[in-house]
């Protein structure tokens, strides 16, 4: 049958994870699926001939008209938002998505109110914590939260009985405003809006089982998967509690497609030059001096969901290394090394030490996180543009040895085969130089 190719975030989300798959998808010439597992809250970029587009549940493939993207069912669907996305990007000149897009059947629903109750819950943490968490407020936490409560609804719902899923919704409702007396919910009003969407998404509607077991098995095509969010991401292995509410990992392609480990192929991690980090919540290499200021003003980070600033540091290879352990990469893909250009000196963070000590896990502990001191390896840097490099060769050596160095304290399989075989030096698709 046909391997499926996972394109995973290796850090805390923003690595350009939508250009990687961009670029596996252009290499293939036949039909190509693109698939998205995790929720709608991660914003990703695609530029194309000049256009860029802005997508949050769309899979990035939608703009290839000659791929089908499938909505798998650990995505959560607030449709209101998916209409107004692709009204979006209908302006900027994408056509007949409607055709190119499945959506499971199997995947449960964001609700108004479950966005409300999201902006309430951070309100609510912040005043008794003094902290919240940052969320994008987009009703993700919450509608994982009823799937795990078993009170949420599925598209499949919403498609069947209106009666019966109107009165499980009212009963949904109703919870919330007993737990929230503040909430409002305009029930009938909602529930007429939803009808309305029942309809315009039915064309598109299947059971992502079948669906997935179809194109597995049928004809030869490339299938790639884009993770939403990253590794630290990860409701189970991420910096918790600071994390989203799904596996972003490499085990939520199996749970959040339907997809058999046996079909898994190649598993790329997409890594930034250096680590950013959305929100609050422990940064071991967070640099907050102009080290942090420069990466952030020349890496344009800022969210594309939030508008936030995104904090900067040098790269964090434990993070990398914890990654890696958890999703085993075939190959890596090192995005916005021309970000580095500038700077005299380059750090990398290869250990974390508690009281003086080396430690050779990534703790799980928030608290003890913030407690680690980083080791850094310090190289110089190339001061050399390197935006117009295309092949390994074009790279200055002391760019070449930083690459090796990454490769090198990740663990390379064996000493014939490299790690990296992408490296990003640039906005465009040209700009991404392959190794291998």
């Amino acid at each position: 049958g046909n391997k499926v190719t996972v394109v995973l975030g290796a850090q805390w989300g923003d690595e350009g994870k939508g250009k990687v798959v961009d670029l596996l998808a252009t290499e293939s010439d036949g039909v190509c699926f693109f698939l998205l597992q995790g929720g709608n809250n991660a914003g990703h970029t695609v530029v194309v001939d000049g256009k860029e587009y802005d997508f949050h549940l769309f899979p990035s493939g939608i703009i290839n008209p000659k791929a089908i993207s499938f909505i798998g069912n650990g995505v959560v669907i607030h449709l209101p938002g998916l209409f107004e996305e692709a009204e979006k990007n209908e302006k900027k000149g994408l056509k007949d998505w409607e055709k190119r897009l499945i959506i499971s059947d199997r995947a449960h629903i964001v609700f108004d109110f479950h966005q409300a109750v999201d902006g309430l819950q951070e309100v609510q943490r912040q005043a008794q914590e003094g902290k919240n968490i940052g969320t994008t407020k987009k009703g993700i936490g919450p509608t994982y939260s009823s799937k795990a409560a078993r009170t949420g609804l599925r598209i499949c719902d919403l498609l069947s009985d209106f009666d019966e899923f109107s009165s499980r919704f009212k009963n949904l409702a109703q919870q919330y405003k007993s737990m929230f007396p503040t909430l409002e919910i305009d029930v009938e009003g909602q529930l007429k809006k939803l009808k309305g969407y029942a309809e315009k998404i039915r064309p598109m509607v299947r059971d992502g089982v079948y669906f997935m077991y179809e194109a597995l098995h049928g004809s030869p095509k490339k299938i790639l998967v884009e993770g939403a969010n990253a590794a630290l991401l990860d409701i189970d292995f991420g910096t918790y509690p600071f994390v989203t509410s799904s596996n972003c990992t490499v085990g939520g392609v199996c749970t959040g497609l339907g997809v058999p480990p046996q079909h898994v192929g190649d598993v790329y991690g997409v890594v930034k030059a250096y680590t950013t980090r959305v929100g609050i919540g422990a940064f071991p290499t967070e640099q907050i001096n102009e080290i942090g200021d420069l990466l952030q003003s020349r890496g344009h980070e800022w969210g594309v969901t939030t508008g936030r600033k995104r904090r900067c540091g040098w790269l964090d290879l434990v993070i990398l290394k914890y990654a890696h352990m958890i999703n085993g990469f075939t190959a890596l893909a090192l995005t916005k090394l021309d970000i580095l250009d500038v700077l005299d000196e380059i750090k990398i963070g290869v250990a974390y030490k508690l009281g003086g000590k080396r430690i050779p896990y990534f703790p799980a502990n928030q608290e003890i996180l913030q407690k680690v001191e980083v080791e850094y390896e310090t190289m110089p840097g190339w001061k050399t543009d390197t935006t117009g490099a295309r092949k390994w060769e074009d790279l200055p050596p002391k760019a070449q040895n930083y690459i090796r160095c990454v490769e090198n304290h990740v663990g390379v399989p064996d000493v014939f085969s490299s790690l990296v075989k992408w490296v990003g030096v640039g906005k465009s698709r040209e700009s991404m130089i392959q190794l291998f």
